[in-house]
């Protein structure tokens, strides 16, 4: 493992050592001199720690967001392991033999290399492809038992050291595997997934779903180990240590929806470790019409409720600082009221609070500015506005929707929440089709997904997926 600073972080010196400065969102880790002398030896080139000291400390670093890693590339002519590749199939021929065929051209010593198809009861030609392009064909044993029943099929009789799930209706990138197995070095991670890009880009919903969809983690590196938080791994793409999976019992063959996030959270709760990275691609044949898209969104929020029963620690969570709240909620008023008394208030408490903050900094020796620091937490400000709108937008569009007909102010609230949040999912994700049509399928996604959230409740009997756990404690400025 490499390490080097991320991107806007620079160290700033003073007599006693130093600090780490990050600038979005702006925060600060002082150093003492040893870590001073290491962040010196490292500055905007890739270290290589000189001990497990160093590594921990580094590592400490990355959590914080303070330093970026790189796994190291392994090399072809090493000691890679051998995979077995598994992929769950019903009525899918010729999306089965593009799978195929892609697999056929990865970068990887064919003779450590096995892929199993599971055949899930189909009237197609399925079961011939799967024999023609030279996969072992196992029969799931029923007629649409579903994906997870189908990879536990599959799994018990895979060979491989490394179990790597990819779904029939995906294709994968030459660098699939050997750029996901590095991770493996460490012996505490179970699993880890790869970045799940759209196969089509003709429609515009193609282009949505390619940055959209739920099955695309971003451009950032996260991992998760034991903890309360929703981080998981989805099962077009996941490479997973056999032994991690058996000891786990496999996917829940009754699930038909969450199996993978399910057996994920199990991994972590077992104490193991489970790593996304942003390459290792899998190309995904998203749903390119609206209804199945919507059906797709409403089948994906009815899992919640039941992932919360199994899970019922596993919350969501959200930092909520008391300043910032306040602000924000004055912002809301004078939007609702129509009055411009809240946001002066507003723009009175924004002032004050940079004010604290900016003495606070300057009595640890930090050399910043008020207009730095205002810029800051006016970033913050909008950081919240968009984690609290996304979850209201996601979890309570439908409520909102009636309560505007009663109140139509509520009406242009929502509409800002709607612009606000998806306006700026438009531009971090960097959606190619044009706004009206990112925010029609924005719209339509969360008053799909939500719906299906209300119906997977009713269905469980219990509305504890709406539970929201507040911190108002932020590292932050």
């Amino acid at each position: 493992m490499i390490y080097r600073l991320v991107k806007g972080v620079t160290a700033q010196e003073t007599a006693d050592g130093g600090f780490l400065v990050a600038s979005r969102p702006l925060r600060m880790l002082r150093l003492n001199p040893s870590l001073l002398k290491l962040v010196r030896r490292m500055g905007r080139d890739w270290l290589t720690p000189a001990s497990t000291a160093e590594m921990n400390v580094l590592e400490t670093l990355a959590k914080r967001g303070f330093v970026e890693r790189q796994w190291q590339s392994l090399s072809l002519s090493g000691n890679l392991p051998t995979i077995s590749v598994i992929i769950p199939v019903k009525d899918r021929a010729d999306d089965l033999r593009n799978c195929l065929t892609s697999l056929q051209e990865l970068e990887y010593p064919q003779h450590k290399l096995e892929v199993v198809v599971v055949d899930d009861g189909s009237s197609d030609d399925t079961p011939r492809v799967a024999e023609e392009l030279g996969a072992v064909l196992v029969e799931s044993g029923q007629v649409a038992g579903g994906p997870a029943l189908a990879r536990n099929k599959g799994a018990a009789v895979a060979s491989g050291e490394i179990l790597a799930f990819i779904d029939s209706d995906c294709t994968a990138s030459q660098q699939w595997l050997m750029e996901l197995l590095p991770v493996f070095a460490d012996a505490d991670v179970a699993a880890v997934g790869g970045l799940v890009d759209g196969m089509y880009t003709e429609s515009a919903l193609d282009r949505y779903e390619a940055v959209m969809s739920s099955l695309n983690l971003g451009r950032r590196e996260m991992s998760g180990g034991q903890g309360g938080d929703t981080f998981y791994l989805p099962s077009c793409n996941l490479l997973m240590r056999k032994e991690a999976f058996t000891s786990a019992g496999g996917f829940r063959s009754e699930l038909h929806v969450g199996e993978d996030v399910d057996l994920t959270w199990r991994l972590r709760d077992a104490g193991w470790k489970i790593v996304y990275l942003p390459r290792g691609t899998v190309f995904h044949a998203h749903r390119s019409k609206l209804w199945p898209f919507m059906k797709r969104r409403f089948e994906y929020g009815t899992s919640e409720g039941m992932l919360q029963q199994l899970h019922p620690v596993r919350g969501k969570k959200m930092i909520v600082p008391p300043m910032l709240a306040a602000i924000l909620f004055l912002l809301a008023s004078a939007l609702i009221c129509q009055s411009l008394l809240p946001l002066a208030v507003a723009a009175v408490l924004l002032l004050g609070d940079t004010a604290f903050v900016t003495t606070k900094m300057r009595r640890q020796k930090l050399p910043i500015s008020f207009v730095m620091v205002l810029l800051a937490r006016a970033r913050s400000v909008g950081s919240l506005g968009y984690y609290l709108g996304y979850h209201l937008l996601r979890y309570y569009l439908v409520p909102q929707l009636l309560a505007a007909i009663i109140y139509p102010p509520l009406g242009l609230l929502t509409l800002v929440m709607l612009l606000g949040a998806g306006g700026v999912d438009y531009r971090v994700r960097k959606a190619r089709l044009t706004p009206i049509g990112f925010f029609l399928y924005y719209f339509l996604e969360q008053l799909s997904y939500g719906s299906g959230v209300f119906w997977g409740c009713v269905q469980t009997k219990s509305f504890t997926s709406y539970r929201l756990d507040v911190n108002g404690i932020s590292q932050n400025i």
